[in-house]
């Protein structure tokens, strides 16, 4: 707790003086994100970092492999679908980036046989969302070393959470209006490149060979 009580310290006194003007124009004007960053809750994967943007430019929400429940029209409680209502009805952003990564654990976890318990029922039934990208990864190169078939499956998984936003009424009509594209992204932790997913190729590209062709 110490580190993080020192990090603040440092915010305050130095990045805080930096940047001074721009939370007191946020502050006292509220927000106007143009992009949605949904990506997963692990440690290693900082979106305002990895984009380099700055506050009030990401409107984020992360979650174990950064997965998209599909749509359901009830009133329970639905955390990330609450997030991309808010974001697409109130914020009106312009992009949604899903965001998987390299050595992704809610990936390699659904590679293991574990007991479901009443601690962990809810991660288990989570994970499930992945399910279906698991299939295809292990269909598509069933005799590849399981690191090859994780990395498939995270990539293919990232390909079905773009599918689910679509299952989300504000998201297809926007989609369909061209108010609002969908990107799906795999980040690379060690070298920190990016591919993003071209739905013209069916596969993942260099992010500055989809950008330079202006596909969405």
């Amino acid at each position: 707790m110490l580190e993080v009580i020192k990090g603040y310290k440092e915010f305050k006194n130095i990045e805080l003086r930096n940047y001074e003007k721009l939370f007191y124009d946020l502050a006292h004007h509220g927000q106007n994100p143009k992009t949605l960053f949904i990506g997963c809750s692990d440690s290693r994967v900082v979106p305002n970092i990895i984009t380099n943007s700055k506050p009030g430019d990401l409107f984020v929400t992360r979650n174990i492999g950064n997965f998209v429940p599909p749509f359901k029209p009830d009133s329970d409680y639905h955390a990330t679908a609450s997030v991309i209502e808010y974001a697409t009805e109130h914020l009106e952003v312009e992009n949604i980036i899903v965001c998987g990564h390299s050595n992704c654990g809610a990936i390699s976890s659904m590679f293991k046989e574990v007991k479901v318990t009443e601690k962990n029922i809810h991660t288990i039934k989570w994970l499930s969302l992945g399910e279906e990208a698991k299939k295809e990864a292990l269909k598509l190169e069933p005799n590849a070393p399981l690191d090859v078939i994780k990395e498939d499956t995270t990539k293919i998984s990232v390909v079905h959470q773009l599918k689910n936003l679509l299952t989300y009424p504000s998201v297809k009509e926007r989609v369909d209006e061209k108010k609002l594209f969908l990107h799906g992204w795999y980040y690379d932790i060690e070298s920190g490149k990016i591919l993003c997913y071209s739905k013209d190729e069916e596969r993942f590209v260099p992010i500055s060979k989809k950008y330079a062709t202006n596909q969405q």
